[in-house]
């Protein structure tokens, strides 16, 4: 059985296995155009004609025998496709499911059905079938037409199950919701909604369906709703009298050469010159309603725009702007059409997604850039010019600045504008860096706003008032507001007159406007912090849900708060700030309170999307138990979609509640919990050289050994040995290394068991001790992790061992042993498609080759390991790639890379195998030069306990010598006592060319 997929996907496939069969764009129309012509045969030359318009009859002709061969080579012979030498057909065939047919079938049924149920049903199973639009993505005139009238007919579908007395209410309001999704601008759907919601009495619902038509129309057209969806809302309300009218909004005003500019620099990105423009200024200087007139003016143009934004509160999830842009119905229909494995990227970010968590975030971290990729491409994937919106960016998060910079980079010549505001001032550090390196990249563009002068603010006014204003109230207006446009607007909404106070008194007085209900719930609202529902408000006040909703209704009539994507929010954040400030402190603390526990209420079945609203809310409730236990929880979920930084945050505001607690056993378990958390995101983050990780371990360490937990002791001995190890601290790794061995009881875990062999070996080797000794633990590592599912250290040992081992099969003189080993652990990562393992074992073998003087292998590894390093990230072995490379190539260029790599090791507090790597470094030097490397090699082995390699150093510094026989006894010796065959062979080699006797 064959499946053809065309609405909301393009993809043929075997519907028994699942295989898909072909995902070509072009392949897929031409059945799509037969499909949409079942039953009419299409001349050859009509096709030939409308897929390849710019080539020669007898060219596209050709080009059309070859589309049809690649397609029957693929699917194989079609029963429903009947080929003729003079045209083509689609037939519907029992060997065949087409979504376009099955949707038509039961659209005809429905129509034709006398029985209501009977119609209801069929009406489903089309819409069920209507998964997406027509060939998401293209634009060709016959799909268009055809599209639109998919499209009529799903309109005609969903008013069949609304009006249908046999329909479920819940099948009705989901059909109805479905329609306004069709046709936005049409006020009969918003309408029947708002019945439907009433029917069910869903009143809250209802008025929230009118706020969303009212703000549609006036965004999109310039009108209000016409007068019978308005008499809908005052029968909602109970409202006998005259129709309370909500004030106009004035259109721009005094902005025509900023908008000027933006436009340019729209178009420059629609055309291919991907970019970030951000509109900057003082709060109130009209950024945001400049922005959304470009928005405006592109999705005019036909372009996909997509808006989101960032607030202030803590209770942020990591790139929740760009979860805004992906809900936006246009880049879902585009994103439909991308491969799965990209379409599973975009899951992991949108709240149906629960992806279980991996190995450890250090593993897990390569993915992190593949992440990116898919949202990337989810974003620009239909082919149209893409308008990205970013309301204050002065609280942005990590995670989003860095997709954005990610994107950028990905695709530069995307048809792509990011259009940002941000507010002048003290500038988040992240923000700034983000700006300032997107500035030296020459994808930033700035337009600053500043205030109007005395002509612009008359203009506003005027506008604002609807009414000219006299000479002396132009003067006052502009010497009250400073021509800031909030200020002018709020001013005049509170008073007909000009002010005569600062903007704060001004924006009092208009939360005072509202009645007391009213006033209540934007106190409460404000204490949200951010966007919110009139469910959360409904459950959180004190007023019954019929004062909420009529409370809502008047200060959206008032335009203090503004409906958004199904919620609401103030209309400007100093309106919200306003109304925070006007609560009384004991008041914000129950306030807080309850809106956590409606938080928990609305989203009982799954609170992972506001654990960090609820851990906020809770903290400043009062609760902090709850709080930390949220804080926690929504650290877990950042670390799901890589958002590290944010998890490192989250569980920072945690450990400073717990620690607030009066000392007690509980206190100390608590924090043990976070630390533990901690570890993993600080280790991804910042890397294993951190100073605040190993502060984090050791805590957790000291911790673990008073509160007697055997369990919480290994596990900080493991991590803690890497912290070390990495920092060159290696005789202190190897005493955490020791105590963890001492630590496995029979009821540990394999991972654990596994890793805590693993540490030993390499510690014990980089000290000098016995290869074989090592690699005897190498060994049991690799065999206890074999197939486990968590790796405590951050690595598999089951890779990492044998990468390892094959170092000390070298230095036992075991060649062929340890180019054994690593290549097992080369063929073991690439085996497991885990890119992180990948680059450690191709690492290893760097090391491998490079002890070998295996230039060639040396030089394959290391230009691979380079690709993968820039690919996903991996600056740690990034390094071992500059120096080893280095050493590869040699000369003045192989030198500086060497000294490059070693340079940045040292930045990043990575000591660990330092004289190794500046022997590297040594070789390549001049004789002065690489005389004074060796002896900081040597100082750095002694001081470091970085053993291994330190007879090979001073084999190397003995050639210097005017008597170098001292030295090279001196390091066959301690190649001797330390069992490395490979290197007392090279000492001894040096010596018998001195002493031939």
């Amino acid at each position: 059985m064959l499946r053809v997929s065309l609405l909301g996907e393009q993809v043929i496939a075997d519907d028994t296995t699942g295989t898909v069969l072909t995902r070509s764009p072009r392949s897929v129309a031409l059945v799509a155009h037969l499909v949409v012509h079942a039953g009419l045969a299409q001349p050859r030359r009509l096709l030939a004609g409308l897929f390849w318009p710019d080539s020669t009859d007898a060219q596209a002709l050709t080009n059309l025998r070859r589309e049809l061969h690649q397609l029957r080579r693929v699917v194989g012979d079609l029963p429903s496709l009947a080929v003729t030498g003079q045209d083509l057909c689609w037939r519907d065939t029992p060997s065949s499911r087409v979504d376009v047919r099955e949707f038509d079938v039961a659209y005809r049924a429905a129509l034709a059905a006398e029985d209501p149920g009977e119609a209801v049903a069929h009406a489903q199973a089309a819409l069920a079938a209507y998964r997406g639009e027509l060939l998401p993505g293209l634009a060709d005139e016959w799909v268009l037409a055809a599209r639109a009238e998919l499209d009529r007919q799903c309109v005609e579908l969903c008013d069949l199950i609304c009006r249908s007395p046999a329909g479920d209410p819940a099948a009705a309001l989901a059909a109805a919701r479905r329609r306004i999704r069709l046709r936005p601008l049409e006020e009969t759907g918003y309408r029947t909604l708002m019945g439907l919601q009433a029917d069910a009495g869903d009143r809250a619902g209802a008025v929230s369906t009118y706020h969303r038509c009212a703000s549609v129309l006036e965004r999109e057209l310039g009108v209000v709703p016409a007068e019978p969806t308005r008499a809908a809302l005052r029968r909602l309300l109970a409202r006998p009298g005259p129709e309370v009218r909500r004030a106009a909004a004035p259109g721009l005003v005094g902005r025509a050469a900023e908008l000027a500019r933006l436009g340019q620099r729209w178009h420059a990105a629609a055309a291919g010159r991907a970019g970030v423009v951000l509109v900057r200024g003082d709060a109130g200087v009209g950024k945001t309603r400049l922005v959304t007139e470009l928005a405006g003016l592109a999705g005019a143009e036909g372009a996909v725009v997509a808006t989101g934004r960032c607030f202030g509160s803590a209770g942020r999830l990591p790139l929740a702007p760009v979860a805004d842009w992906l809900r936006t119905p246009a880049v879902q229909r585009a994103a439909a059409s991308l491969e799965p494995e990209w379409r599973a990227e975009i899951d992991r970010l949108l709240p149906a997604a629960r992806p279980a968590a991996g190995g450890h975030p250090t593993i897990d971290a390569w993915q992190r850039l593949r992440f990116f990729e898919g949202l990337a491409r989810a974003l620009t994937a239909g082919g149209r010019p893409v308008l990205l919106v970013l309301d204050n960016v002065q609280w942005c998060d990590e995670e989003t600045l860095a997709f954005l910079a990610f994107g950028l980079g990905l695709l530069p010549d995307a048809p792509l504008l990011v259009a940002g505001t941000l507010r002048d001032g003290d500038l988040d550090p992240g923000v700034a860096a983000w700006t300032a390196q997107l500035r030296d990249d020459g994808k930033l563009s700035e337009l600053p706003l500043r205030p109007f002068d005395a002509g612009g603010t008359a203009l506003l006014g005027e506008a604002v008032a609807g009414r000219p204003l006299s000479a002396s109230d132009r003067t006052l207006l502009h010497a009250a507001t400073g021509g800031f446009p909030l200020y002018v607007v709020e001013a005049l909404r509170t008073n007909a007159s000009p002010p005569s106070g600062r903007l704060d008194g001004v924006l009092r007085a208009r939360l005072e406007q509202p009645g007391p209900a009213a006033r209540e719930v934007a106190g409460l609202a404000a204490a949200a912090g951010r966007d919110f529902t009139l469910e959360l408000l409904t459950e959180a006040s004190d007023l019954d849900a019929d004062s909420v909703v009529e409370a809502v209704d008047e200060l959206w009539r008032r335009r203090i708060v503004r409906e958004v994507g199904g919620g609401y929010d103030f209309t400007h954040d100093l309106l919200r700030e306003a109304a925070y400030q006007q609560v009384s402190p004991p008041r914000r603390w129950l306030l807080h309170r309850r809106l956590a526990q409606g938080l928990e209420l609305l989203h009982a079945e799954d609170t992972d999307a506001v654990a960090a609203q609820l851990a906020e809310q809770y903290a400043r409730g009062g609760r902090p138990d709850r709080a930390v236990e949220h804080y926690r929880r929504a650290a877990a979920v950042a670390a799901r979609t890589f958002a590290h930084a944010e998890a490192i945050r989250l569980l920072k505001e945690a450990l400073e509640l717990v620690r607030a607690r009066p000392a007690s056993g509980n206190r100390d378990r608590a924090e043990l919990e976070v630390l533990e958390a901690l570890a993993g995101p600080l280790n991804a983050h910042r890397g294993y050289s951190s100073p605040e990780l190993q502060h984090v371990l050791e805590r957790s360490l000291a911790l673990a050994e008073a509160g007697g937990s055997k369990e919480s002791a290994l596990t900080a001995l493991l991590e803690l040995w890497s912290s070390r190890f990495v920092q060159g601290r290696t005789a202190e790794a190897h005493q955490a290394a020791e105590r963890a061995l001492t630590l496995l009881v029979p009821g540990t875990s394999a991972a654990q068991s596994g890793s805590a062999h693993f540490i030993v070996a390499g510690s014990a080797l980089s000290l000098g001790h016995d290869p074989a000794e090592a690699l005897r633990h190498f060994e049991l590592g690799a065999e206890r992790t074999r197939g486990a599912s968590s790796w405590p250290i951050g690595t598999r040992p089951d890779v990492h061992g044998p990468a390892w081992a094959a170092h000390a099969h070298w230095l036992l003189g075991h060649d062929d042993e340890a180019v054994a080993s690593s290549t097992a652990a080369i063929a073991l990562a690439r085996r497991i498609e885990q890119p992180y393992s990948l680059a450690i074992a191709l690492a290893y073998a760097g090391i491998t080759h490079q002890m070998r003087r295996d230039r060639k292998a040396l030089w394959a590894a290391v230009s691979e390991l380079h690709a993968l390093c820039d690919r996903y990230g991996f600056a740690y072995y990034r390094e071992w790639a500059l120096v080893l490379g280095g050493w590869a190539r040699g000369g003045a260029a192989g030198l500086a890379a060497a000294q490059e790599g070693v340079a940045n090791l040292k930045a990043e507090g990575a000591f660990a195998r330092m004289p190794y790597w500046l022997a590297l470094v040594a070789d390549l030097a001049d004789p002065a030069a690489a005389r004074a490397t060796l002896d900081a090699a040597l100082a750095a082995g002694e001081a470091r306990d970085d053993r291994w390699w330190l007879p090979e150093v001073l084999r190397l510094r003995a050639a210097h010598d005017a008597d170098p026989v001292p030295r090279l006894r001196a390091a066959a010796e301690l190649a001797r006592v330390q069992g490395s065959v490979a290197l007392r062979r090279r000492a001894e080699a040096d010596l018998a060319v001195r002493l031939p006797s």
